[in-house]
């Protein structure tokens, strides 16, 4: 039984007592790059919640093992399907949620620290099994329109300063503490909103939507045309040295070189 008909069921049987605005499939099952330990995400948009007692008899019918109604991320259920062990992770948010998303940053070319555009990704590549109005169809043919040169900018500007542009408080000063401190968990804090910021630049610069958490790496070399010289080495010594057998003036000059790299090509 493949995951179309699953879905198609869940619409058809959810569809009797509750209103929906929009059913879509996104997760990293479905990306350009995936394995057998990704899952997929099944996102229902409606401005009510879908009635409990119809999500636990579907749980039933196809799970081997299910939790309904988690909100330790999102508000959503989870299922290990039956016999496959395949994760299914349907979550259930407002459409407005997506409006609000493209209208901050799409539309008014608002930045934030890493991940900025993430969120658009998701959208503008989740596959529409149900959308009532055409609403989600919408927002995919605009986010599918050019890249906005405004907003790439401002991601660009915004993260740059906090990750090493800003004279006081700066995540590469903060490092330079942390290391003085020997602070490891600070350390690896630092190092990993470095990379946030990093990235962000990374996708902005070559207008692309940033692709989310997982294969970051793998993702920039095969969506980004522009990338920093020595990318892959740069990042693989930074996480895959041990900060106990490097010293952190080492750490610090390899950051330093990885963001300087990236400086290059966005000619800060």
């Amino acid at each position: 039984m493949d995951i179309d008909y699953i879905i198609n069921d869940y619409i058809e049987n959810v569809l009797k007592n509750n209103d929906i605005d929009a059913v879509v499939l996104s997760g990293s099952r479905t990306s350009l790059i995936n394995d057998d330990m990704s899952d997929y995400d099944i996102y229902i948009y409606s401005k009510n919640v879908v009635d409990i007692d119809t999500r636990i008899k579907f749980a039933e019918k196809y799970s081997s093992y299910y939790d309904i109604g988690n909100d330790y991320f999102e508000y959503g259920d989870e299922l290990l399907l039956r016999d496959s062990g395949i994760c299914l992770d349907f979550m259930y948010r407002d459409l407005s949620l997506a409006e609000n998303e493209i209208n901050y940053v799409w539309r008014n070319f608002n930045s934030k620290i890493g991940y900025t555009t993430a969120f658009l990704y998701n959208i503008k590549h989740s596959h529409i099994f149900y959308d009532k109005n055409g609403c989600f169809k919408f927002f995919q043919e605009e986010l599918s329109k050019e890249y906005p040169e405004e907003l790439k900018n401002n991601i660009i500007k915004k993260n740059y300063n906090v990750m090493y542009g800003k004279k006081m408080a700066s995540f590469y000063e903060q490092l330079e503490k942390a290391v003085i401190r020997n602070d490891i968990i600070s350390i690896n804090h630092r190092i990993t909103a470095i990379l946030s910021s990093y990235f962000d630049i990374l996708f902005a610069l070559n207008k692309e939507l940033h692709v989310g958490e997982k294969k970051l790496v793998q993702y920039a070399l095969k969506l980004c045309s522009k990338i920093p010289e020595n990318f892959e080495e740069d990042i693989k010594y930074i996480l895959y040295n041990d900060y106990c057998i490097n010293s952190g003036k080492t750490i610090l000059e390899k950051i330093k070189i990885l963001i300087e790299n990236i400086t290059k090509i966005c000619k800060l």
